[in-house]
């Protein structure tokens, strides 16, 4: 495939979901026309806050069929690879960040069979990418600090996005964004060259199928006014 992949696609995170009923709370987001399930793994140390690791996601896997987008703030990351694609992760993403050989990384995760993403944090720069992008299906841009649900979106962020819009050029990457996604902002992420959404508040706020329904319509409406890619 050349060129910009097409659509935008809604991935809800499941860190604002409700854990004492996580299967049945992915069940309903699937049902709500969610596109790909966000699996933040916090390990307390890369970043605060500490969530799940490889045998909840093994779990949650009979579920659902959704690719299961695994974002690794962990670190070290190599050591677990394995373990996250044994339990069912369909993309793997790790942070230029949290280790030393990310060439190296994103290698060992398309050897395991799996889509290798690699995320910056707010203050890292998209230089970081120069010479790895042929190893990546994935970028992820953070627009907030990780860690934590709920934030709000850095601004600051946008630019960076358009930046590595205009680097992946015709390469089939996708570019996606974290933090603060909602109706206010999503607009605003797809200009900038945003194919696919994290949005955890924004989705799982009101809870039940419903709301999580017409949590992901808002999303989708809100982001068709970009007029920049097909939705």
């Amino acid at each position: 495939m050349e060129g910009r992949l097409p659509g935008l696609l809604i991935a809800p995170s499941i860190l604002t979901a409700d854990f004492a009923r996580l299967g049945e709370e992915i069940s309903d987001v699937v049902a709500a026309d969610a596109d790909w399930i966000h699996l933040d793994v916090i390990d307390g140390h890369f970043a605060p806050n500490i969530t799940f690791g490889p045998a909840i996601i093994k779990s949650l896997r009979k579920i659902t069929k959704k690719p299961f987008d695994t974002h690794l703030m962990i670190a070290p990351a190599d050591p677990f690879l394995a373990a996250f694609a044994e339990a069912g992760a369909d993309h793997i993403t790790v942070h230029a960040e949290a280790g030393p050989h990310l060439h190296r990384t994103l290698q060992t995760i398309r050897g395991l069979g799996k889509k290798a993403g690699v995320s910056l944090n707010p203050a890292t720069s998209e230089r970081a990418l120069d010479y790895v992008l042929d190893e990546v299906d994935l970028v992820l841009v953070m627009s907030v600090n990780p860690g934590f649900g709920g934030q709000s979106f850095i601004p600051g962020q946008l630019e960076k996005i358009r930046r590595v819009r205009e680097m992946i050029g015709r390469r089939p990457i996708h570019l996606q964004v974290d933090g603060g996604v909602s109706p206010k902002t999503i607009a605003a992420v797809v200009e900038a060259g945003a194919d696919v959404v994290v949005a955890g508040s924004a989705v799982f706020d009101g809870g039940g199928r419903e709301s999580y329904r017409k949590n992901i319509a808002a999303l989708r409406s809100a982001a068709a006014t970009a007029g920049a890619i097909a939705v």
